[in-house]
């Protein structure tokens, strides 16, 4: 079963290294990592998404929180959560017909043209891992020549 862990640490050197090490070390894959700072620039949030029954995501918490750099971590259930994945798109379109298929199923996933080029076409997908996951399967038989992909970013709901 797929689990989000958000974890607060300190914005320092080697912090990232450390929690990748403790995952590798007991042999837990990183499905997706996202790092970024906070409104505090001294403060970064990581979004990691892994695989494992309760016992194991409750050992990898326990192990998390024994970091010296971690500050806080917290398992966010479907309930509790809301996540999102971005995805960037690069197409090889060479006729009209294609192109306005390809746009006309962008605009279904409700996705963002960013670059409409002679022979490309670049797009960006924003929303629930399923729905970006189904959108990679319809737009996939159109060739995507270059694909990149942020990894889940995830925010417990208030209340």
């Amino acid at each position: 079963m797929k689990h989000i862990i958000s974890v607060l640490v300190e914005n320092e050197f080697g912090v990232l290294s450390r929690i990748a090490s403790l995952f590798s070390g007991r042999g837990f894959n990183i499905e997706s990592l996202t790092v970024a700072e906070t409104a505090d620039s001294s403060v970064s949030s990581m979004t990691i998404v892994t695989q494992g029954d309760n016992n194991i995501i409750e050992q990898i918490t326990k192990q998390l929180n024994k970091l010296i750099n971690v500050i806080k971590v917290i398992e966010l259930t479907e309930s509790v959560q809301v996540a999102r994945e971005m995805v960037l798109l690069k197409f090889a379109v060479n006729s009209g017909a294609k192109r306005l298929e390809l746009l006309r199923l962008v605009e279904v996933y409700q996705g963002r043209v960013l670059e409409l080029g002679l022979r490309s076409l670049i797009v960006e997908l924003t929303g629930e891992r399923a729905k970006v996951e189904a959108a990679l399967a319809v737009l996939g038989p159109f060739g995507i020549k270059e694909m990149s992909r942020t990894g889940m970013v995830a925010l417990s709901k208030s209340g």
